[in-house]
């Protein structure tokens, strides 16, 4: 095998490999350290921390069953995330020295997994509490950052996953470099 199209896979396979073990961690932290995300779900849900004679007040929820559910909903969608994640490096992992179709292939449970990510981290956090919840007006309770960084870092991922090697039509001298 071509030594680029190797490097490509394993930049691959460390991406996805490290988006699964940063949910893994979270996942770990949120279970071992329940209350102190919970609470940030419970005051973001609130909206106690925005800003004061805030108009969209109504949105706000009072009802600590509620908090519980998203929050257990939130901890098994990382987990979630966590197991396709890593399943799929896994894979990757097994098949990278293989032909460029079942390379593609195995990349499917990455694939999932990175969906689940950008739906917690975009869709969960950035547009329901970062907007819905105004989570952004919040000096305390603010996730948009933390949110942010991890969206990037698997959209980033993405992408680099998708490219197929046999498209890019990558012809290297293996004698540079």
């Amino acid at each position: 095998m071509n030594k680029t199209i190797f490097a490509f896979r394993l930049a691959k396979l460390v991406a996805v490999f490290g988006v699964g073990l940063l949910t893994l961690l979270i996942t770990f932290n949120n279970i071992t350290d329940y209350y102190s995300d919970y609470h940030f779900v419970e005051h973001v849900m609130k909206m106690d921390t925005t800003f004061p004679g805030n108009k969209l007040m109504y949105r706000s929820f009072n009802s600590d069953i509620f908090y519980h559910i998203i929050y257990i909903l939130i901890i098994a969608l990382e987990a979630l995330t966590t197991y396709c994640c890593l399943k799929g490096a896994w894979q990757m992992y097994r098949n990278i020295n293989k032909k460029a179709l079942h390379f593609q292939i195995s990349k499917r449970w990455a694939m999932y997994g990175l969906i689940l990510g950008i739906a917690i981290w975009f869709i969960l956090f950035q547009a329901l509490a970062g907007e819905w919840f105004a989570m952004w007006q919040s000096q305390k309770w603010n996730g948009l950052y933390s949110a942010d960084r991890i969206v990037t870092f698997i959209g980033l991922s993405v992408i680099i996953l998708m490219q197929k090697e046999d498209e890019l039509q990558i012809h290297v001298d293996e004698n540079i470099g």
